[in-house]
């Protein structure tokens, strides 16, 4: 996958976020957590660009691991929003985020495991 693409992919995800979260009741709860959806799904974007500009190889696994505990924290508000029938609108759209944000996590999880392993083959040799 290219940069580009994965850069697109994680402002793509916190724009579906914004758009989700206009079905949100309008409640103590749904407040709650709508607001640290939007604050958790808009933050990969914000430091995958940091990374992306990382000073050092330890400067950029540090920021991507930032994107993957915030693409978490996005999973788990979406997942409490939907149990928690805070989510009035279709519910194909919140699967389809939800399956979104899961591959986001598979592949920042997969970025950081080979970006390591990489570093550790450079050291070695």
């Amino acid at each position: 996958m290219k940069a580009n693409n994965l850069e697109d992919r994680v402002i793509d995800f916190a724009v579906f976020v914004i758009d989700l979260i206009e079905d949100v009741k309008k409640n103590y709860a749904g407040n709650y957590y709508g607001n640290q959806l939007i604050r958790s799904s808009g933050s990969p974007a914000l430091n995958y660009g940091e990374a992306r500009s990382a000073e050092s190889h330890k400067d950029f696994v540090h920021k991507m691991g930032i994107c993957l505990k915030e693409l978490r924290e996005s999973y788990n508000c979406l997942k409490i929003i939907k149990k928690g029938n805070l989510y009035t609108g279709n519910q194909q759209k919140i699967d389809m985020v939800l399956d979104e944000n899961n591959q986001l996590i598979s592949i920042f999880v997969t970025s950081i495991k080979t970006s390591k392993s990489n570093n550790s083959n450079i050291k070695n040799r």
